[in-house]
């Protein structure tokens, strides 16, 4: 991410994450626990190596239900053992227990009265090992890391949300804007010498030249989605039904990654004052999720220090409550600056976000610190929990100082969002309809 980092004074520790499963654990705090009766039954898997659509696509293959029965609060990276509650109906407590999954165990499992919703958990909690550094230097981390439990950390959206291609954004305003000969220019153009294969960059090079026969030729049957839009396109040669032809959560995913973008924008401009309000903010109280306007800053700001409340900023939509004073002149500039405005996102017929406001930053909590060596080298622990909907690796950045973080995989993403699998980037504060 081109973003500024918030502890920019403390110097980085370098090194690399995810070089395998076991090096990036997450597990859920679920938001309430089962009551023991009710038609739904919770469980807690534990997967690694796949995603959390592939851990409910085998569960409910081995239980004989519809995946549209498991309900699920969060999306987990692949590349990572993990840990999350589902919710099964149709099924018996019994059944899960001794169902049978490659790459899932099943931990417990309850009855509860409904089914488990995205957003419906307190929060993540992870543990990881950073290779590749010194392990002496976890003492440089020590005051970087209370810095940013007394201040926050920035609540900027990962990379994961932006796609392999990094442009879901682009796609999103192209979409926002009715531009639907750019959208399709984005989707099935512009190639890219480092992510395209040969096929595919020639794919597209067809298309930019015109020749959208050529293109369909070119391109390679794993991309089913731009196969079947390209195909849409030159069998009506209207862009507008080639674009609804796209699968609705993935033109929604592609909006709340512009809505992600801007807030980033926003959030990147207000950085060193995240731990203050101005006149004119709106407030998010951290125990329930409530906003409310700033009308003396003076008077709010002991309850910021004391990380009671924070500043927010804009997921975008037509009924995103407005600061006021500079707050409004910096996301005003944001917005102008992208050339949109919040009626850019409710066309009637087509699209509908209502949008909402997103803390600038969170605190992470019971954070832990540890040095050592295995079989696989050294590296550094640390263990934290986040709120849901932000991101572990927006922490890592900072501690690490090198953007990218040497990942050593090229998708999959966090919890929420991270992120992150199509639809964790769809959560429920962008009220996205």
């Amino acid at each position: 991410m081109s973003l500024p980092y918030f502890t920019g004074d403390f110097p980085g520790i370098g090194g690399s994450i995810k070089q395998r499963a076991a090096d990036f654990f997450v597990q859920e705090v679920p938001l309430y626990e089962p009551s023991g009766q009710g038609e739904h039954v919770f469980c807690e898997i534990q997967k690694v190596g796949i995603t959390t659509f592939e851990a409910i696509d085998r569960l409910a293959q081995a239980l004989n239900v519809s995946t549209r029965d498991i309900g699920f609060a969060g999306m987990k990276d692949a590349r990572a053992v993990t840990q999350q509650v589902l919710s099964i109906w149709g099924t018996t407590e019994e059944a899960v227990m001794n169902a049978k999954v490659y790459g899932v165990t099943v931990q417990w499992a309850a009855r509860h009265v409904n089914k488990l919703r995205l957003g419906h958990l307190a929060g993540n909690r992870f543990a990881v090992k950073i290779r590749d550094v010194n392990p002496t230097d976890v003492v440089k981390i020590e005051p970087l890391l209370e810095t940013l439990q007394r201040r926050g950390i920035p609540n900027y959206f990962g990379e994961q949300r932006f796609g392999m291609r990094g442009n879901n954004d682009q796609l999103g305003a192209a979409l926002v804007r009715g531009d639907f000969e750019g959208l399709l220019k984005l989707l099935l153009g512009s190639p890219d010498k480092k992510l395209d294969d040969p096929k595919t960059r020639a794919a597209r090079e067809a298309f930019d030249a015109g020749k959208r026969d050529d293109a369909m030729r070119l391109w390679p049957r794993r991309g089913g989605m731009e196969r079947r839009v390209l195909a849409r396109l030159i069998k009506t040669r209207k862009v507008g039904s080639a674009v609804l032809s796209i699968d609705e959560k993935l033109r929604r995913l592609w909006v709340t990654a512009l809505q992600s973008r801007l807030f980033n924008e926003v959030l990147s401009k207000r950085l060193a004052q995240i731990d203050q309000v101005m006149d004119g903010d709106w407030a998010i109280k951290h125990e329930n999720g409530a906003c409310f306007p700033v009308t003396d800053a003076m008077v709010e700001q002991p309850r910021v220090t004391a990380f009671e409340i924070s500043p927010t900023g804009p997921l975008a939509g037509y009924r995103m409550s407005l600061p006021t004073g500079e707050p409004l002149n910096i996301e005003q500039a944001v917005f102008s600056g992208s050339h949109l405005s919040l009626e850019n996102f409710r066309v009637p017929g087509r699209l509908k976000v209502k949008g909402a406001r997103r803390a600038l930053r969170v605190q992470p909590k019971n954070v832990e610190l540890a040095a050592g060596v295995d079989e696989h080298g050294a590296h550094i622990t640390i263990a934290f929990t986040l709120p849901p909907g932000s991101f572990a690796t927006v922490l890592l950045r900072e501690v690490m100082k090198n953007d990218g973080l040497h990942t050593h995989t090229t998708q999959e993403a966090e919890p929420d969002a991270e992120d992150q699998d199509a639809l964790e980037n769809i959560d429920e504060a962008t009220s996205a309809e």
